[in-house]
């Protein structure tokens, strides 16, 4: 990637995400065009429409798979769901009742699809299958990642798990939840490096991580 940002490969618990494929189809997703691959041994076999996050609420950047099928969670959802193992939320791949919402962001993270659509992905997809959301993992590359404090949770969270705990700091699980565990390493970090310590993720801190140059 280029920009702003010098971002270097982290590795976390239970992953930041790695996930192996599983079986021969997998999903990308880029949520900047508003599009949906389904791929087939690796061979490009249907492309989607779909709406993603807004930017308060964005999709989740990362490699996940499908964990859960379901049908008919309410008009909201559209007749299928395809849930995935973000660790920090409830995310998937799910149909809609606002069909204008497809091909903008407009969603509170999930994927949204046209329900036919949905529907067709649903019977296609097995568990286990690989989804890989795009993207960078602090945001828009462009511009200053966002602050973080106790309470938010996100891509970005889990990537400052990952990095205070590769240096000794956080000894928690990397699920990407601010908890307390989340702002007492922190709170140590920012000590050890002279910053004001406040548990807040700032960029300063984001510099002294080496995740912002």
């Amino acid at each position: 990637m280029t920009g702003a940002f010098n971002v270097q490969t982290a590795y976390a618990d239970p992953s930041l995400p790695i996930v192996a494929d599983q079986g021969g189809f997998s999903i990308e997703v880029y949520p900047q065009q508003h599009r949906l691959i389904v791929r087939a041994q690796g061979q490009k076999l249907k492309t989607y429409t779909v709406a993603v996050g807004n930017p308060s609420t964005p999709t989740p950047v990362g490699e996940y798979k499908v964990v859960y099928k379901g049908k008919n969670w309410g008009p909201s959802f559209g007749p299928r769901w395809l849930g995935l193992n973000v660790p920090w939320g409830t995310y998937g791949i799910h149909g809609t009742n606002k069909p204008y919402s497809i091909g903008q962001h407009q969603s509170h993270g999930c994927i949204r699809m046209h329900n036919n659509d949905v529907i067709e992905l649903f019977e296609m997809i097995p568990l286990e299958t690989k989804v890989t959301i795009f993207g960078h993992m602090l945001g828009n590359q462009y511009q200053d990642p966002r602050n973080l404090a106790e309470g938010d949770v996100g891509g970005d969270v889990q990537l400052i798990q990952s990095r205070l705990k590769g240096g000794g700091y956080f000894q928690g699980i990397c699920n990407g939840k601010f908890l307390l565990d989340t702002t007492a390493a922190v709170k140590q970090f920012q000590r050890d490096h002279h910053l004001v310590q406040n548990g807040v993720v700032s960029i300063k801190v984001y510099e002294k991580l080496g995740l912002l140059e």
